[in-house]
């Protein structure tokens, strides 16, 4: 078993004991993102931690987005637990890049780009090409392209 998923699990059966309802019921529905992950497919399978971390990068997104859909449906008890399930699983994802580190990575690669002919907008799959692998698990691909989107119009 993956460490990651045996922290998991470790931690689910840690919040039952504490009667954390929040966290027990957050990871119970992550791991069950991670089972059905790895029986997806023509046979059952492992997961690295890596794909665990990708399952558990998924989930938190899903958080992020309802706990946006319900504040906007005037709902916001419901986006507050969303919220509070999204910083639970945040726990178990490296840390995010500020958005400072983020520029200053995109900001080399667009260079490291222009330096290898490409110009404008569309330089963008280049970019994202050099930027995706620095900063894989650190910001989400929406916030990447919206900063190279910026800095290639810019420069």
């Amino acid at each position: 078993m993956t460490t990651l998923k045996s922290k998991l699990k470790d931690d689910l059966n840690a919040a039952i004991k504490e009667r954390d309802e929040l966290r027990s019921s957050t990871l119970r529905l992550t791991l069950a993102a991670v089972t059905k992950e790895e029986v997806a497919g023509k046979e059952k399978r492992e997961l690295s931690d890596d794909e665990v971390q990708k399952v558990i990068t998924r989930e938190a997104k899903k958080r992020r987005e309802a706990a946006e859909a319900f504040a906007q449906g005037g709902r916001p008890e419901q986006a507050e637990r969303e919220r509070a399930e999204g910083e639970v699983l945040a726990a178990y994802l490296p840390k995010q890049l500020s958005d400072d580190e983020l520029e200053q990575i995109v900001a080399a690669a667009v260079a490291e780009a222009k330096g290898a002919g490409a110009e404008g907008p569309k330089a963008m799959g280049q970019v994202m090409k050099i930027v995706n692998p620095k900063v894989a698990g650190q910001a989400e691909g929406g916030r990447v392209a919206a900063t190279v989107k910026r800095l290639l119009a810019s420069g």
